[in-house]
């Protein structure tokens, strides 16, 4: 009989948030990785993973945003930690909005790379690396002996100029001839005249430091 009234007496578990919580940083970790990479896997094949990773992934974060809302109702009565899924998903909501995320990437991008780079323009300039892609007078491959130093292959463009040579490195070679990357200007010269902008000038063009540019077409 005592044991029976122990039984029936005994507390029901508490509900646990931990599910949630794991569930809140995985999405947004992903999320905020997507959207701080996105320009650099917009290189083929990737570029048509992204089309269905994106969707799938801004399903995911609004579907799990909005169960953490329910989330919410527990509160007064199982606690205050019920409310830390959804601030998660609120944080990370305000980075995607408000941080230049992909202006970050870009950044350490320009920064791991450059010592790399330079080497390599040092090379074409001496007339060390010469185009050798038999279907494009303008393209070097890089190949497996030399740093990673540009997307889609490691190959860079170069277009020798009165004023020198400009070298671009790719950070995205995308579909229909769309590109962006680091181009490198020879001394006093206008990016703009770069050959691949003598029918449309650069849809972006930003300057990283003296001779460098960030440009997209």
């Amino acid at each position: 009989m005592a044991e029976m009234t122990t039984l029936t007496t005994a507390s029901p578990a508490r509900p646990s948030v931990r599910a949630a919580l794991l569930a809140a940083l995985v999405v947004s970790a992903v999320t905020l990785g997507i959207a701080t990479f996105e320009l650099s896997m917009a290189d083929w094949p990737s570029g048509f993973v992204l089309l269905v990773l994106v969707p799938l992934t801004a399903l995911t974060f609004i579907g799990c945003g909005l169960w953490s809302m329910t989330l919410l109702l527990r509160i007064q009565r199982h606690g205050v930690k019920f409310a830390a899924p959804f601030l998660i998903y609120a944080l990370t909501l305000a980075a995607l909005v408000y941080a230049p995320l992909q202006e970050i990437a870009l950044q350490r991008n320009f920064a791991w790379h450059r010592t790399s780079r330079e080497r390599i323009v040092a090379r074409v300039e001496a007339g060390e690396l010469k185009p050798n892609v038999t279907y494009n007078e303008n393209l070097i491959a890089l190949g497996d002996g030399e740093a990673n130093v540009s997307a889609g292959g490691n190959d860079i463009v170069v277009d020798r100029a009165e004023k020198g040579t400009y070298v671009l490195f790719l950070t995205s070679r995308g579909l229909k001839h769309y590109f962006s990357g680091f181009l490198h200007v020879p001394a006093g010269a206008d990016p703009k005249d770069f050959f691949e902008f003598d029918d449309k000038p650069p849809s972006r063009l930003v300057r990283y430091d003296k001779d460098w540019y960030f440009v997209a077409n």
